[in-house]
């Protein structure tokens, strides 16, 4: 994701790669306020937000901060963006019961990086929350929080986290009912320039795993991808919904154990989040972009669950003012576009 190869990876892995620039390096992006004044409507203030999620009430977002620290609040009336965590106001409570072999929170040590990049959002019953973090840095974990909504500004509370299997480079997270989750293996860490390159070709090199406190990780079996990304699951719980980003493509696997069936499509771009919309359909974001093509675009499409049918409904050729988007959410009648890369959040009213 940098400049085809670099310009098309370096966003969505556990840490920035560098692979030898085929074409000249993408222009320095404008100034997000300036950017905004030529009529494209932004959200200044960010760190390559990768992800973001809705908050319950739609008075507040949650963004990632994949070149940053923490995690960023974003208030939807006026746009206003403060860190949430590590934060004066965000609290440290380890729950042990349920994340016994947690070392401790990300951010404490004095050497500590806590980059944040797939997020999670499960509604609870009240004004309590729960999200879900993949966190880089020090560590390769998903980082555990309750979101308290009662206060006028939302509080954040680290409970717990739970520190991926070694070499296993994790992308995106979807919370469980039970406290478990599942993650996404985009590519291994420490993995060789060859074998991104192939990821890139559509060879399967990760897959889906998931976490249960009872049993710990689990590979999901009939999962393998290429370059596995964002991950949506059925409302009855009985189907994974994956983004193939290596190969463009997307699929459904049933939740049925060894023998899993698996419908795939190919979409044309590299798919990277899948938001579930208020219609009952999917949106899956991403960018197109290879190693032959210099230009590139930011691609949201619907996709229906039942039939595999999709439909653009966005598609904006990259430039200075934004670029690569990653993620689409519905907030109010508006699309909130993520990106792994600039300062901003792009709305669009589709």
């Amino acid at each position: 994701m940098r400049a085809v190869l670099v310009m098309v990876i370096v966003g969505l892995l556990a840490s920035p790669l560098t692979l030898a620039a085929q074409v000249p390096p993408a222009p320095a992006m404008t100034d997000c306020a300036t950017a905004a004044s030529t009529g494209l409507k932004l959200i200044c203030n960010q760190q390559a937000p990768e992800d973001l999620v809705v908050v319950p009430g739609d008075q507040w977002v949650v963004a990632s901060a994949y070149t940053g620290l923490g995690i960023n609040l974003i208030r939807v009336r006026d746009h206003a963006t403060m860190r949430g965590y590590p934060a004066g106001f965000a609290r440290r409570r380890i729950e042990e019961k349920r994340y016994p072999t947690c070392p401790g929170p990300p951010d404490v040590p004095a050497d500590a990086r806590f980059t944040t990049h797939g997020l999670w959002l499960q509604p609870g019953t009240g004004t309590t929350h729960t999200l879900f973090v993949v966190g880089h840095g020090s560590r390769e974990s998903i980082e555990v929080f309750e979101i308290d909504t009662k206060p006028t500004t939302p509080i954040l509370t680290w409970i717990g986290c739970v520190v991926a299997p070694e070499q296993i480079g994790l992308n995106s997270v979807r919370g469980l009912p039970d406290g478990g989750f599942i993650a996404t293996n985009f590519l291994a860490r420490n993995v060789t320039p060859e074998a991104r390159a192939r990821m890139l070709e559509g060879d399967k090199n990760g897959e889906l795993w998931e976490w249960h406190a009872a049993g710990g990780w689990k590979r999901v079996p009939g999962s393998e991808a290429a370059g596995a990304n964002g991950i949506e699951i059925s409302n009855d719980g009985k189907w994974y919904y994956v983004a193939a980003w290596g190969s463009q493509s997307f699929f459904r696997l049933s939740r049925n154990g060894a023998a899993p069936s698996r419908d795939e499509i190919r979409l044309g771009f590299r798919v990277d989040n899948i938001r579930w919309g208020r219609d009952g359909s999917l949106y899956a974001t991403g960018q197109t972009g290879s190693r032959e093509v210099t230009e590139t675009s930011s691609v949201i499409v619907k996709i229906n669950p039942e039939t595999l049918a999709v439909r653009e409904i966005y598609r904006r050729p990259d430039d200075a003012r934004f670029r690569f988007g990653t993620v689409a959410v519905e907030v109010g009648p508006e699309l909130w576009v993520g990106s792994y890369q600039g300062d901003r959040i792009a709305i669009i009213n589709p």
